[in-house]
């Protein structure tokens, strides 16, 4: 059974990099984003690095890095580039080392005319974790991308709510998506290797990973 593992979520800025450098950091796990959009801001990676404490040769170069910060479709039309699935093939790695993949935006995201972050998961064939948020509307939201995830067959890990603690909205998550909510990120004051070991080992289930 992959222990390799893909970080979506149910709306772009969710917290999908902060889960990401949380599973490099407690998995040892090699950090993989392949389509990066924002790089004029800086990149995922280097944040996982900088969050993580991740060296240079603990993540794979990105296939595909666009400036704008815009879907993936729309930020590779200025360059005049047409994301092609065939391009992107998992980095090999050394063996029992879980690669941690990072999605751009949600799953309905998408990448060229007629594909979408949907058909890049199933490319992969890698168990998918959902990052979404405890606050209000996470429900409609998180139980959306569930369904579609569930409508293209993907393997459903788990749901990760990141926020303040609602045990309501987790426990409905949990209900109507048939799914069980693996793991929760509080609101951090600073974000670093130690505060995010700190964080799976208080908020994770330890049992799904």
């Amino acid at each position: 059974m992959t222990r390799d593992l893909f970080v979506t979520g149910t709306d772009t800025n969710i917290g999908k990099t902060v889960l990401s450098a949380l599973l490099c950091a407690a998995l040892d796990g090699v950090y993989w984003k392949p389509i990066q959009t924002g790089a004029c801001q800086g990149t995922d990676r280097e944040r996982v690095m900088e969050w993580a404490g991740l060296p240079a040769e603990k993540t794979a170069p990105e296939c595909y890095s666009f400036d704008l910060p815009l879907s993936p479709h729309l930020a590779a039309r200025p360059s005049g580039v047409t994301i092609d699935l065939a391009r992107i093939r998992k980095p090999e790695l050394r063996s029992g080392c879980p690669l941690i993949v990072e999605g751009a935006g949600g799953v309905l995201v998408p990448l060229n005319d007629s594909e979408l972050m949907l058909d890049l998961m199933r490319h992969l064939e890698i168990p998918v974790v959902v990052a979404a948020r405890t606050s209000l509307g996470t429900i409609n939201h998180t139980l959306l991308t569930l369904a579609a995830l569930r409508n293209a067959r993907l393997d459903v890990k788990g749901v990760v709510m990141i926020g303040d603690e609602n045990n309501d909205n987790r426990r409905s998550v949990e209900r109507y998506g048939r799914v069980p909510v693996i793991g929760r990120i509080p609101v951090l004051a600073t974000i670093n290797r130690t505060a995010l070991l700190q964080v799976y080992d208080t908020y994770f289930d330890k049992g799904y990973f």
